[in-house]
């Protein structure tokens, strides 16, 4: 069954691709090696999944002004997520996706959804006007 919820878009594009829920806030600044994109953070549920080609759902960030830089080189490198669904406002993340984009390195669609039902396996649409279509694993 598809569902369809709307979004805020932070930066706008179109994915498609499988979820990958983080269960617990998470710094991408030492929480995602940017080498491998695996998550690296110690005790944390996702620690060794794989961010690369993912649709990352993160309803609760750990602050570091330094997670826009390795989201900048997931970017650079080729390892960079699919899009993100923010459960928060985020003005560290974006910065990244954004230097990458205006340096023609690729685009990370963005945005913002309070309360984000999702499970990782699921599969989502998201369009550039936030749209987002559902498909439950």
């Amino acid at each position: 069954m598809e569902l369809k919820t709307k979004s805020t878009v932070i930066i706008g594009g179109n994915a498609t691709g499988e979820i990958l829920y983080f269960d617990a806030p998470i710094s991408f600044w030492g929480g995602v090696s940017t080498e491998t994109s695996r998550v690296v953070q110690a005790g944390h549920p996702q620690n060794g999944k794989v961010t690369a080609n993912k649709i990352l759902v993160i309803p609760n960030l750990i602050g570091s002004s330094s997670s826009s830089a390795i989201i900048l080189e997931l970017i650079y490198s080729g390892l960079a997520p699919k899009a993100m669904i923010l459960g928060n406002h985020d003005a560290i993340i974006p910065i990244g996706a954004i230097a990458a984009k205006q340096m023609g390195w690729g685009n990370v669609p963005i945005s913002t959804l309070k309360n984000p039902d999702f499970t990782t396996g699921d599969w989502v649409t998201i369009h550039a006007n936030g749209e987002i279509r559902h498909n439950r694993s």
